[in-house]
């Protein structure tokens, strides 16, 4: 049966392989980008690759919260239901290290931009049956400094990429309990796939992109996880793993999400 599906971060990398790889079967994909151009060219090559012309695109930066709750307050009036939501988006190298509003790019982009979006648009996803929330954390996970989180103060691209992937992770276990009807996974696709991230900031890859692809239309699709809810999947062991202790300390997820809402609505 066609899903509808939104993948953010999907104009390039394992995104716009799992889009076309959803497309192909006749899914309704929602690709996302923050250049419309960019998104647009996407369109149409997967419409023509695909012959499915059911690929719709969504604009939106997401180092901007503020386009992000304009897209979400879009997403929430155009599309009603929505089955699955794969948050991809995710930024390693920037060229400075703080967005206009004043906040770490890694942060932004990778935890805070799909708290938001995602947090609007839950209705959406609890009006169909089954839906999924697939984000993608890393094997990269460390613990979550306030002062970062806030842009106070700033530290290396490594640092505050791994800081942002355990904060992703652990809000996942979290709206995994409060959406007892929505099954939630946190994904880490693989370490250096060859993708243009891995690529901009390493230099070198280990895995195929296709191996990330793989996991996260089997995550999304396969009825063999949709009792995973609240997991962590580790595609470096091909299996659940725990992740960062930090993750299943209540206490830590309340303070994290305690200072995020704090600086959401300063």
């Amino acid at each position: 049966m066609s899903k509808t599906i939104i993948i953010t971060g999907s104009t390039d990398g394992i995104g716009k392989l799992t889009a076309l790889k959803l497309a192909k079967e006749g899914h309704t994909v929602y690709v996302h980008g923050r250049s419309e151009a960019k998104v647009n060219t996407l369109i149409a090559e997967i419409k023509e690759s695909s012959n499915n012309q059911n690929i719709k695109g969504l604009v939106a930066d997401f180092s901007d919260l503020d386009a992000v709750s304009k897209l979400a307050e879009q997403i929430k009036k155009e599309i009603p239901k929505i089955d699955i939501l794969i948050n991809n988006a995710g930024i390693f190298k920037t060229k400075d290290t703080l967005a206009k509003n004043g906040l770490d790019y890694r942060i932004a982009v990778n935890f805070l931009a799909p708290y938001v979006l995602t947090n609007i648009i839950i209705p959406n996803l609890k009006n169909t049956e089954a839906s999924r929330i697939i984000n993608l954390s890393s094997a990269a996970q460390s613990p979550v400094s306030k002062a970062v989180l806030f842009g106070i103060e700033q530290v290396s691209d490594n640092s505050s990429y791994a800081q942002s992937k355990l904060a992703l992770t652990m809000w996942s276990f979290h709206l995994a309990k409060q959406e007892p009807n929505i099954t939630v996974i946190a994904v880490n696709p693989g370490s250096l796939l060859n993708t243009k991230m891995a690529n901009e900031a390493y230099g070198q890859h280990w895995s195929p992109a296709e191996k990330g692809v793989n996991i996260l239309y089997d995550l999304a699709l396969s009825e063999k996880y949709k009792n995973d809810t609240g997991k962590y999947f580790d595609n470096d062991k091909g299996r659940f793993s725990e992740a960062h202790s930090d993750a299943y300390s209540q206490e830590k997820i309340a303070n994290l999400l305690m200072h995020t809402d704090s600086l959401l609505t300063s």
